[in-house]
């Protein structure tokens, strides 16, 4: 977001929302930081400093104010759509890659030495790759210690501190309190039965009807399941198998969480965010799309759609080739049928989920006797299984959007179709756009706007956003996708 001081200060007069997130205001007469819609200050425009994002307020030395909890607001969008190296890198030390590899690991991942990661992060959000690291730790601090039960020592640990001492330390710089003391202020109860519960953030207006609908539509028996209103699936983490279930809530998604490693936390969260498309700006492709005609209506009927992702960008990708001209339903079972022969087992003390989606190694390697599909889709899931296991495709949260498109379509039997629905859906880029899908002919040309090259000029005028344009063509059509389940609807019938 290019904004001059003049306008960020009217953002905080106006106490605006739509920039919670993009920019963080601090005040030099308090030491605090807030978000700039935050009720409990109006500063005068002479205190008031701009930064943006949290690491960069705290490492200025500013705490985060108890009331509007600017740490805990929705993540930039600029990481969400952009696919430049500090996009990449922001998403990586999101997942938690700092924390495991250090900043030398990350900037290994990206290509660049460290010396030139820095640089570029601190141009780019005022702070490197270590203090970005150092303020996401503080959060999933705070997350712990006021959502669980867990003894201090432990909090400390899933959250990638090396040592109490540093927890204790950055918790009381960061929260102007002591970890006993946050814990002692917070209003919320553990959730219980070792489940971790979580509010996950969002920016208003929020769709939650094509997020869910999708997710529980497509769901793989024993690796997801809609159950009681929530969406429940396994997840590949790096210190072994977690579940989440996931609920739409007011303002929040409700989340619950199982990890076999705690540290494995901030990547569970960041997974669940990704899949949910939670830290999107809604107003940027909603007055991209409200400007055609067309779309304006719809727009205006349902705003804040998301685009519905995939926790585990590879099984989505060999999930979408699985799909390839055969109903939702149909693909789901066949994907369960793979979870069940190759995937990993899954402990689940609710019941309902048993296995992990199989690792492209593990497909690779398979049998094609125990492919319940066509040959030449064998042969097309068995070549990117491959690709995918040794890293010719990568889909990753650090991936380059263009040469992983590239290296796509470079695998036989991978075309135009599979390749941006893999882009929007696994890689997350906004302006991905399968043309030849179904549901978007369908919609487009309900709506009157042609479909082949017709559809392709007219879309033009939606970029970046394109993929969002998708989720409102999609949903002009009656199929299970665009719904939330009714009460006892099966999800994988």
């Amino acid at each position: 977001m290019d904004m001059n001081v003049e306008q960020l200060q009217a953002a905080v007069a106006g106490r605006d929302a739509r920039f919670d997130g993009w920019v963080f205001l601090a005040v030099t007469t308090t030491g605090i930081y807030c978000r700039p819609s935050c009720p409990a200050v109006k500063p005068k425009r002479e205190h008031q400093r701009f930064y943006p994002s949290a690491a960069a307020a705290q490492d200025a030395g500013y705490r985060a104010c108890k009331r509007c909890r600017p740490d805990a607001s929705p993540g930039s969008p600029a990481w969400d759509w952009r696919s430049d190296v500090c996009a990449r890198a922001m998403r990586l030390i999101g997942e938690g890659v700092v924390d495991r590899d250090g900043a030398a690991g990350l900037a290994r991942r990206l290509g660049y030495s460290l010396r030139q990661l820095e640089r570029l992060l601190i141009a780019e959000v005022g702070a490197g790759p270590a203090a970005l690291a150092r303020a996401q730790r503080a959060q999933v601090a705070r997350t712990l210690i006021e959502s669980t039960d867990l003894p201090m020592g432990q909090v400390a640990f899933a959250a990638g501190f090396a040592s109490i001492r540093a927890f204790n330390r950055v918790v009381a710089e960061v929260f102007a309190c002591s970890p006993t003391e946050l814990r002692a202020k917070t209003r919320t109860r553990p959730a219980g039965g070792g489940a971790i519960a979580l509010r996950l953030a969002y920016r208003e207006p929020f769709e939650p009807s094509n997020l869910f609908g999708h997710l529980a539509a497509a769901a793989a028996p024993g690796v997801e399941e809609w159950r009681e209103g929530a969406y429940r699936r396994t997840l590949r983490l790096p210190g072994g198998p977690g579940t989440v279930a996931l609920r739409p809530g007011p303002g929040y998604i409700d989340a619950r969480l199982r990890v076999a490693d705690l540290r494995d936390v901030t990547a569970a969260v960041a997974r669940c965010r990704r899949m949910l498309d939670l830290d999107a700006d809604p107003h940027a492709p909603m007055e991209a799309l409200a400007a055609d005609a067309a779309l304006a209506p719809l727009v205006a009927k349902t705003p804040g759609r998301r685009v519905p992702r995939k926790a585990d960008a590879e099984e989505y990708a060999i999930r979408a080739v699985i799909g390839q001209q055969i109903a939702t339903a149909s693909a789901a079972t066949i994907a369960a049928r793979l979870a069940d022969r190759y995937g990993t087992p899954v402990e689940d003390p609710e019941g309902g989920l048993t296995r992990l989606f199989p690792e492209p190694a593990a497909l690779a390697e398979a049998d094609p006797a125990h492919l319940p599909m066509p040959a030449a889709r064998k042969r097309t899931v068995l070549a990117l299984a491959a690709a995918l296991a040794d890293g010719r495709v990568e889909l990753g949260p650090g991936a380059d959007w263009a040469a992983s498109r590239a290296a796509l379509a470079a695998v036989p039997g991978v075309g135009p179709w599979t390749v941006e629905m893999v882009a929007m859906r696994a890689m997350g880029d906004p302006d991905a756009f399968p043309v030849k899908d179904l549901g978007v002919i369908k919609g487009a040309e309900s709506l009157g706007l042609g479909a082949g090259r017709a559809l392709e000029a007219r879309s033009q005028a939606w970029r970046p956003w394109r993929a969002y344009a998708v989720q409102y063509l999609w949903a002009t059509g009656e199929h299970p996708t665009n719904r939330i389940p009714e009460p006892r609807e099966k999800a994988s019938a």
